[in-house]
């Protein structure tokens, strides 16, 4: 591949299906790549170390912060989140499309710093993201109520994005990413 990559960020609450719309695209198509964050939190059931998130101490993630490795970083709950310049322009040089999943501290940080497409992904209403995030089943009562709180936030800052997708149905949603993608490109 001779051409450069595009930057496409996409963010959305949790249990919105950021994460599920990027690797359905990615499985789809060899040019494309998911961005993988650093985060201080604790893997969480099945997830792998450089392959979901790089799990950092708070020491390491330090270490990077302080030397100017993140291209944006972000504290979400009580854990710090960020994306490794490095890997992004690696890709991106390699003619990769690189999807940064990422929340919206961290994504409207880089607004005015890189040249990218930002998408945004909603659920259809707040109920459904409650049921969407108890089925997961990753977080407590107690933290599915605080994604909640955070969500609705989240949420209104949607019209700062290129493009909105509500997720009510994955199909549908999965061909208006597509398109957004193709025209970004």
């Amino acid at each position: 591949m001779s051409s450069r990559g595009k930057l496409f960020i996409v963010s959305a609450p949790a249990g919105s299906g950021k994460t599920t719309l990027v690797e359905m695209l990615c499985n789809e198509r060899t040019d494309c790549v998911r961005s993988i964050s650093c985060t201080t939190r604790a893997a969480r059931g099945s997830e792998i170390d450089g392959i979901d998130y790089f799990f950092l101490s708070e020491e390491e993630f330090e270490k990077k912060s302080s030397a100017g490795e993140f291209i944006e970083e972000a504290q979400v709950y009580q854990y710090r989140y960020g994306t490794l310049k490095s890997f992004v322009e690696e890709r991106l040089s390699q003619g990769k499309h690189v999807f940064l999943v990422i929340d919206t501290q961290g994504a409207l940080k880089l607004k005015d710093k890189v040249e990218g497409v930002w998408i945004f992904i909603v659920p259809p209403d707040i109920e459904t993201l409650r049921n969407r995030l108890t089925i997961r089943g990753t977080e407590n009562a107690a933290d599915i109520e605080k994604r909640l709180s955070w969500a609705a936030d989240e949420i209104k800052k949607a019209d700062e994005y290129d493009y909105t997708i509500v997720n009510d149905d994955l199909d549908t949603a999965f061909k208006e990413f597509k398109k957004i993608i193709e025209k970004g490109e």
